[in-house]
């Protein structure tokens, strides 16, 4: 099977080559914008593109997830050199450091690539008006994604100041130099646009793809309304991720979203999830490689290469790592845990420990959908669906678990259960930072082989990234954290 990605981002500013008839003023290697626009092959392209700047390695391609990680109390630090992020696991990054300015620039290459296609699509008579449509809505779709995470990265919570400075919402194309210059929208102002792209997305995205890997990798209607599930938790908003939620989550077990040729479910096997490329019926959006060394992260990106090779972070005897579901052969999640040879645990969700690393990142799973939809049920004072739902996670990995009473007799405990298990179903998958964040709580201090990391307030400057310096350099508008 042919993989999606296998177009070069066309810059937005012409390539030039040195020449010595310095008065043609056409470089012989420039390439003209409207060239990668002109036939459907190129529009399609620039649609592979955009999801190819999440697969960038600073970004959806493995570091930004590792990033999160090492900003949470999961995983203890065994390298202390900056390469491998010993400063972001010690929660003492600055403005100049390359992890700060490359996830900025990551995210915000995708958005302006897809405000690119969004702009060339206005009107193109080179495809048809429905084709066009369900390119502008894949578009929407990413700049979303970019958005958030860029926004829970370096923008307070918005559960904390939904008032506060957000991120400059750039809407419209930047296709050459001087037009940097933007102030900071809100973070309100800035989920708000997440939100307003996710539901345009929806409308015009499709319900399926031809193939399991499009259905996998492409944005589709499901793959919107998953992520508003995530975006409206973020907001405490739970009566709209209930809303959301039960446009993918049958009324009753076994959970399930079917439309049209598609259906999403818990995988009867965990582990089958994790089998490097996964692409069944839990996966509503992850990030593909292929074989081969060009496509694939590099080496101090990979997941694998971080979790388990290594590894540059092990598992955290005071995480969730120790939690009995996790050391129980009766949970199938355990078996994806190991004990290396320094005598630490390591997570095995992603094994393809040597080059090229070709395990799928994945960014939304089903069952992240239900334990959205259990936590804000729970919330909503509907404990019997939050119970369900949360027993049919539990219950996928564990068959014969029964959950003490104590754990979901009541609202408060119910909802700490919850979150419970979604620190041991999506260990690794980059969610603890921002659980952590959107509940607006302490990131906890921690041990690792090269020391220890201080707590983090909610009131410390290091709760968020700073603003790169590399944006501050050239936006004349901005304003730092």
């Amino acid at each position: 099977m042919k993989k999606i990605y296998i177009f070069a981002f066309i810059s937005i500013l012409a390539l030039t080559a040195c020449n010595s008839d310095f008065l043609n003023t056409v470089p012989k290697t420039s390439v003209a914008e409207d060239v990668a626009y002109s036939t459907p092959a190129k529009l399609l392209a620039q649609v592979n593109n955009l999801y190819g700047q999440l697969q960038n390695a600073s970004f959806y391609g493995g570091r930004f997830i590792v990033f999160n990680e090492q900003r949470a109390d999961e995983f203890g630090q065994n390298d202390g050199n900056a390469a491998t992020g010993s400063a972001v696991w010690q929660q003492s990054v600055a403005s100049t450091n390359d992890f700060v300015n490359n996830v900025w620039g990551a995210g915000y290459t995708a958005i302006n690539a897809s405000n690119i296609l969004i702009s060339k699509l206005n009107g193109t008579t080179v495809v048809s008006d429905s084709v066009a449509k369900l390119y502008t809505a894949e578009a929407k779709f990413v700049r979303a994604l970019s958005y958030l995470s860029l926004v829970q990265t370096y923008s307070k919570p918005y559960n904390l100041d939904k008032n506060a400075l957000g991120l400059p919402l750039r809407l419209t194309p930047i296709t050459s130099s001087g037009f940097n210059d933007l102030a900071r929208s809100s973070v309100g102002e800035v989920y708000a646009q997440i939100l307003k792209d996710l539901n345009e997305a929806e409308t015009g995205l499709p319900t399926a793809y031809s193939t399991a890997l499009l259905n996998t990798s492409r944005a589709k209607k499901s793959t919107a309304i998953a992520l508003k599930t995530r975006v409206y938790l973020i907001q405490g908003d739970y009566q709209n991720v209930v809303k959301e939620s039960q446009k993918l989550v049958s009324s009753t077990a076994p959970y399930q979203y079917s439309a049209g040729s598609l259906t999403h479910k818990l995988e009867a096997n965990f582990a089958t999830i994790f089998g490097g490329s996964y692409t069944g019926s839990e996966a509503i959006f992850s990030i593909p490689f292929a074989n081969t060394t060009t496509e694939t992260p590099p080496s101090q990106s990979a997941l694998a290469f971080n979790y388990l090779s290594q590894p540059i972070i092990f598992l955290a005897t005071a995480g969730i790592s120790s939690n009995p579901a996790l050391n129980s052969s009766a949970d199938a999640r355990a078996s994806l845990i190991s004990t290396n040879s320094a005598k630490q645990k390591v997570l095995r969700k992603f094994a393809i420990t040597t080059a090229p690393f070709r395990d799928y990142v994945p960014v939304i799973r089903y069952a992240e959908i239900l334990l959205n939809y259990a936590e804000a049920a729970a919330n909503n004072n509907d404990l019997t669906t939050a119970t369900a739902l949360l027993k049919a996670v539990r219950n996928r990995s564990n068959p014969s678990y029964v959950f003490p009473e104590a754990d979901i007799s009541s609202k408060d405990a119910l909802i700490g259960t919850i979150l419970t298990e979604r620190r041991i179903e999506l260990l690794g998958e980059g969610f603890r930072l921002f659980d952590l964040q959107r509940k607006l709580q302490t990131l906890p201090a921690k041990t690792g082989s090269i020391g220890t990391a201080p707590l983090v307030l909610l009131t410390s400057s290091n709760y968020i990234w700073p603003i790169p310096s590399g944006e501050i350099s050239t936006n004349k508008l901005m304003v730092g954290n």
